[in-house]
Parts: structure tokens; C-alpha cells; sequence
């Protein structure tokens, strides 16, 4: 075909297109191009793309995107009548390497009335800012750790997973891509599945809900699935993403467990024990011991405090037990009267510990009724004093025994039992005797620095800052244990 003054309209008209638009010769001639195809190639005139397609070839490299250089340039094939559309080509000059565009390519082969070709032409569209777009998009999804998958609404076929729904599952690439949204079944277990499967035919957004995978070795795992609908390209699609709750079911199975376990141990111990929120003390749950040995049913408990009910005789002994709770996390065999449901007085031992369940933390109390065995030692006491009233054929050592069992060395004033030491427990016997730090050294055989060590330790068990405190609180429980040698 040769171009001549007669085609001088069909030329204006092919300029003014916003498509670009080449004309070859059937000898393979490049016969004219407009501006758009001049600009899709970096080209200011028709001689910079070359006089024919051999030329063009030495000053472009084509690549298809399926990464294929091609044997016959798009040119070749419209020069051989070829017809086809939507082929998309990388086009690079080999002068200037940072030169590239991206092409959608068509043919137009028009003929005349005798079917001969009178128009051979390469229609061209730069689609490269769509490609770079879908490049970016590619990488964010590739490397995005939410697991993802998009799937076409035409034929509802998986085109895109990324690594983290193939991490999450266990599925390679190649099981998912091409398959059905039903063969990798992304809504398995939803639980409002046919809500999900309406907006995946309507193409409609999927609010999130949970669901349970299949997974390929033929087991299960526990997500939350989400689609929004999307376009990649001209194509329609539905973009899935998951958050994977399989580890927090997991987590909420072994707390469900272990609270199922603590409910069990805390009803059947036959020791009083009642659970109170940590932070005013009103009581949650109580056990059956607490009801036989008190009195007060889960039903009065439930929901108010002890002290609410009246359970402590002492309020001091209730605020110095509230505070320890609140300044230690615990307290150990405080001993303090409690008041049964019926007004008795009872003497009991309160133990307790902060406990975390769940994200509340509580107050877990265990109370020991002492009340025969007090009622005991107080007739032995009783006993112990009538005997001591005629002393007269009691040896010394004798008295002072009887008199260390009126009062214990291991009662500490505020009830709770201070975790002395034997040699601690020595030393301050020997303060008590009036003996200085080199004298109590010399006695026991120990270094100075080992009985101001061992002091101090001793001093901050009984909460004292001072000699003279620490003699104070032994001569009140008991001390000296043995009689001052001379």
C-alpha cells in the first residue's frame, strides 16, 4: 500500500486520535505514525522509529508479559494479516535503557472490495501507568502478612494468593490459583455463609465473620474472613483477607480448661475459701466448707464483702488484713475472730493471695477454724497459771519454761508468724539478755558483720528499726529464751 495525496484525510483523522496509530507497508515499510505513537515511544518523528520494521527492531526490545521476547514483532504479524487485540507488550529503547513504556496492541487489516489488504495499521494504547499501579499493588499484596487471596467474579476462580495465606494454611501455590472459591473452599464454615455467598455472586462487600478452614493435611484452623470487592485490570474480583484466630481459640480452650479446672478444686476443698474481686473485696463465689463452717450460703455472699456482712469481729484486724493484701499480694496465718452467720464468735487463721483470673485480678482467702484448738491452750494457760500461783517447789528453769508457753516466742503481735530463722532466733535471744553485737559474736562464734547481717535481717521480719525495738517485741513474745549466764 502506498500512501499518497490521497490519503491525505485518513492521515488527519488517525492524528487527531488519542490512540496511537502506525501505518506499515506490506514490504514491511513504516509508512507513518501519529503523535500519540510518537510519544508512547520517546520519538519525535516517524525516521526515530525507523524506516522499516528492521529498524525498528535494532531501536526497540519488546518483551510480552508473560516475560517472552517475541519472534515476530506486533508489526510482523499485522504486516501478515494476522488479527488480533489486547496484546500486551514492554517496549524499551536500546539507546536509552530508562525509556519504557507498556502497550496494549491491536491490528487493523481493512481490504478492499477485492479482499485485498488497503490498510495495514498497529493501534497502540499506553497502559503504563495502569501496569505500574498493578506492579505496586502486586509487591504490597506479595508482601503484605495478612493472609490474602482474590478471586474473579466471572468464574469465581482463585487469580492471586500471597504467602501469608500459604504460611497460615499449608496450601502451595499452585493448589490455589486457577481453583474454585469452592475446591479452596476461602468461606468453609462461615458462620453466615449464605449471607457471604450472596455478596460473592452479587459482587457485594463481605462484612467479617468467623469461619473454619480445611486445610490440606485434612486439618482445620480457625479465622476471620472479610471480602471487598476490587478491580484488577478490567476484571471484577473479590479480595479475601483472614485474621487467624486459631491461636487464641487455643488460648481461650486452655483458659476454659483451666478455670474449669480451678472451680472444681476450689468447690471440693474441705478448707473455708471464698474468691473476692482484689480491689474492694466483695466476695464472688464461696465453697461449701465456707457455708458449713460460717454459715452464709453463695446467695448472701455473692456480690458484698465481709465486711459488708459483718464476718469481722475486729475492724483493725480487717484493715491490717486489707492492707497486706493490697501492699505484698498475700498474707499467711494472720489470726483474727470471725462472726458465723448466728452471731458466734469464731477464731480462725486467714490466709490469702492475689490471683489472676481471666484479666480480673482477685483476692483467693482460706480460713481455718482454731476455735476448739485456742479454746484448748487457753485451759492449759488457765492451768499453767493456777501451778505457777505456788511456785515454791518450782525450779527457775522450770518457771521460765512454763512462763515461755503463756507466751509463745513465735506469737507475733499483729498474728502474723514472722519466718525466723534458728540463728536469727538466737541472736535475738541474746539481745534480749543484754549482750552487744562483739559479745553476741564472740558467743556464737561468728564474725561482727555476720550478727549485724543476721540483725538486720531479723529486724526487718519484725519490723522494728531499732535495738531497742527488737528487745521491746522479745521480752512481749517471750524472750529471753534461756537464763543470762553470769
Amino acid at each position: 500500500m502506498m500512501v499518497g495525496v490521497d490519503r491525505h484525510e485518513l492521515r488527519q483523522i488517525i492524528a487527531g486520535l488519542s490512540e496511537g496509530v502506525i501505518l506499515v507497508e506490506p514490504d514491511q515499510t513504516i509508512a507513518y505514525a501519529n503523535e500519540a505513537a510518537l510519544e508512547m515511544h520517546g520519538a519525535e518523528t516517524v525516521g526515530e522509529l525507523g524506516e522499516t520494521i528492521e529498524a525498528y527492531r535494532e531501536r526497540f526490545a519488546l518483551r510480552y508479559r508473560n516475560n517472552h521476547t517475541p519472534n515476530q514483532y506486533p508489526m510482523e504479524r499485522v504486516v501478515s494479516g494476522e488479527r488480533f487485540h489486547d496484546v500486551i507488550v514492554e517496549v524499551k529503547r536500546t539507546d536509552k535503557p530508562d525509556v519504557d513504556y507498556v502497550h496494549s496492541l491491536r491490528s487493523l487489516v481493512a481490504t478492499d472490495r477485492e479482499g485485498n489488504p488497503s490498510c495495514l495499521a498497529l493501534i497502540l494504547k499506553n497502559v503504563s501507568d495502569q501496569f505500574e499501579a498493578e506492579e505496586r499493588f502486586e509487591a504490597t499484596f506479595n508482601a503484605n502478612p495478612a493472609p490474602a487471596v482474590i478471586c474473579r467474579l466471572s468464574d469465581l476462580r482463585h487469580v492471586k494468593v500471597n504467602l501469608g495465606f500459604l504460611e497460615m494454611t499449608g496450601y502451595t501455590r499452585d493448589a490455589v490459583i486457577g481453583r474454585s472459591v469452592y475446591e479452596v473452599d476461602v468461606l468453609a464454615g462461615a458462620r453466615s455463609r449464605d449471607l457471604a455467598i450472596s455478596r460473592l455472586n452479587s459482587g457485594g462487600t463481605i462484612p467479617q465473620m468467623e469461619a473454619c478452614l480445611d486445610l490440606p493435611d485434612g486439618g482445620t484452623r480457625f479465622v476471620i474472613v472479610a471480602g471487598q470487592p476490587i478491580e484488577l485490570g478490567d476484571d471484577p474480583c473479590m479480595l479475601f483477607t483472614f485474621a487467624d484466630l486459631d491461636l487464641r481459640k487455643k488460648a481461650e480452650t486452655a483458659l476454659r480448661q483451666s478455670e474449669e479446672r480451678f472451680a472444681k478444686a476450689f468447690s471440693m476443698t474441705p478448707v473455708p475459701t471464698l474468691l473476692a474481686r482484689a480491689d474492694d473485696f466483695a466476695v464472688t463465689g464461696v465453697n461449701e466448707a465456707f457455708t458449713r463452717v460460717f454459715g452464709y450460703g453463695a446467695d448472701k455472699m455473692s456480690g458484698r464483702s465481709p465486711a459488708d456482712l459483718g464476718l469481722w469481729v475486729h475492724d483493725a484486724a480487717r484493715v491490717k488484713f486489707e492492707s497486706a493484701v493490697a501492699r505484698t499480694g498475700y498474707v499467711l496465718g494472720l489470726e483474727v475472730c470471725l462472726k458465723h452467720e448466728d452471731g458466734t464468735n469464731l477464731d480462725c487463721l486467714v490466709s490469702a493471695e492475689r490471683v489472676e483470673i481471666g484479666s480480673e485480678t482477685f483476692a483467693l482467702m482460706v480460713l481455718q477454724d482454731i476455735t476448739e484448738r485456742k479454746r484448748s491452750e487457753r485451759e492449759m494457760f488457765d492451768a499453767v497459771e493456777a501451778v505457777m500461783a505456788d511456785t515454791s517447789w518450782f525450779s527457775r528453769g522450770l518457771i521460765e519454761k512454763l512462763a515461755n508457753l503463756r507466751r509463745p516466742g513465735t506469737d507475733h503481735q499483729d498474728g502474723i508468724v514472722p519466718n525466723v530463722s534458728v540463728r536469727e532466733r538466737q541472736i535475738l535471744d541474746l539481745i534480749c539478755q543484754g549482750l552487744g553485737d562483739e559479745a553476741i559474736a564472740k558467743r556464737l562464734s561468728l564474725s561482727r558483720n555476720t550478727v549485724r547481717n543476721h540483725s538486720a535481717s531479723l529486724y526487718r521480719k519484725l519490723d522494728v528499726h531499732k535495738r531497742s525495738e527488737a528487745i521491746v517485741w522479745g521480752r512481749n513474745n517471750g524472750f529471753p529464751l534461756t537464763k543470762p549466764s553470769k
